[in-house]
């Protein structure tokens, strides 16, 4: 009787396995797969207040480029698979979180040269209000140095800002979560991989629960080669109108700021300032070490003029120690907009970086996350509270503020 009653229970136990194990089949969808040979033009799902759906453009050089747009209820969430999992855009309301680039339309990879211009390609497409610079190397064009397939050291060009920004996605899927608060989510897998060169596999995944007004980028990297690899990382995060405008505000917790050049040296005491378009700018950037709490948590807000509106970004200094701060207040005809981007290093040339210590290694095998999430602040009460959770981080702190170029930036 007993042997009876427990076999009752494992082939019970085996259904309801099975039965899950389908439900959690059904939440998963996938929209793309090289290796499974899946391809949707199009595609929608929709639950109670929100929705996800797929399209594909067509004409000019956005012939090609697949869009996912989240709409949680709350926000509207443009994914492009196409430009490695790089967002378009966020929008909530008359909020949104992008810019507007000289660079019309959203551009398919195949119509970039990356070695254009001296290694400044990658700007021909460069509209995006969030992109990854990586993953061999991120930063400014140049000459670098690499060990080649003899052993022997050779010289190569490096392009502005590495690859994975464009290169497709070959693995895109939705998941959406069975149990409340039933996140939604898209992932997708772009490898950057060379014979005799990096293995890079990149799982990128954005976020969001229905209902709310923040979201999530939860990525991994990983190193699927047998000899320790250089990899770099830089969340290029670029906001245009209506945040930023004269007298728009970044608020940062920083321990030391540097000006990249001499030029944005003489402006470094008003660096969280900005101004309104203006013709004949030229850029500013800044190189922040900034200040984490006990669990090692940063962040960064951008407030509008009006202190009404702001948008804000936490991350781990564990896994992105370090923040540059790109102004790029021009006019609007040439590309109004600053950039906040957390990353392994500075945008310097990954000779440079490499000098200084700031390129990290992968072992054989070994993988880095890095988890950031962002939060839309309407009203006055809600941007004054995001801000002082910046404020308390740096507390009573003096910030190092250094008008010269930092020392290591030459080899």
């Amino acid at each position: 009787m007993n042997r009876i009653f427990f076999c009752l229970i494992f082939v019970f136990g085996c259904m309801n396995l099975l039965s899950s194990h389908t439900q959690a089949e059904e939440k998963r969808h996938v929209l793309t797969s090289a290796n499974g040979k899946v391809h949707r033009e199009s595609w929608n799902l929709s639950g109670e207040g929100w929705s996800v759906k797929k399209r594909t453009l067509h004409g000019g050089r956005q012939e090609g480029v697949e869009l996912i747009t989240i709409n949680n209820g709350v926000m509207q969430i443009v994914v492009i698979p196409t430009r490695g999992m790089s967002i378009y855009e966020v929008r909530n309301k008359d909020l949104r979180l992008g810019w507007n680039s000289p660079v019309e339309g959203i551009v398919h990879p195949s119509f970039i040269n990356l070695e254009s211009r001296g290694g400044l390609g990658w700007l021909e497409g460069f509209n995006e209000w969030m992109v990854r610079c990586g993953l061999e190397f991120a930063g400014h064009p140049g000459t670098d140095e690499f060990v080649n397939n003899t052993g022997d050291k050779a010289s190569m060009d490096l392009t502005l800002h590495g690859k994975i920004g464009n290169i497709p996605a070959s693995e895109v899927e939705v998941f959406v979560d069975s149990e409340a608060p039933h996140r939604i989510r898209v992932r997708g897998v772009v490898y950057e991989k060379f014979f005799y060169g990096p293995k890079l596999k990149l799982i990128a995944e954005l976020s969001v629960i229905p209902g709310e007004d923040t979201f999530r980028i939860d990525d991994t990297v990983t190193n699927l080669g047998t000899f320790d690899q250089e990899f770099q990382m830089i969340y290029h995060t670029n906001f245009g109108a209506p945040l930023l405008g004269k007298g728009a505000k970044l608020h940062t917790a920083l321990k030391k700021i540097a000006p990249m050049n001499e030029h944005a040296g003489k402006s470094i005491d008003t660096y969280e300032i900005y101004e309104g378009p203006t013709r004949g700018f030229i850029e500013q950037v800044y190189l922040i070490d900034p200040i984490a709490d006990k669990k090692g948590i940063t962040g960064a807000v951008l407030e509008n003029a009006r202190g009404n509106r702001a948008a804000s970004m936490q991350w781990s200094t564990k896994q992105l120690p370090y923040l540059t701060v790109w102004k790029n207040t021009a006019a609007v005809e040439d590309g109004y907009v600053t950039g906040i981007e957390p990353a392994t290093g500075y945008p310097y040339n990954r000779k440079v970086e490499r000098a200084a210590g700031r390129v990290p290694k992968l072992e054989p095998g070994k993988t880095r996350r890095f988890t950031l999430d962002f939060g839309l602040h309407s009203g006055e009460a809600a941007v004054k509270t995001a801000i002082k959770k910046i404020k308390s981080l740096q507390g009573t702190q003096k910030i190092d503020v250094q008008s010269k170029p930092p020392a290591d930036n030459t080899p």
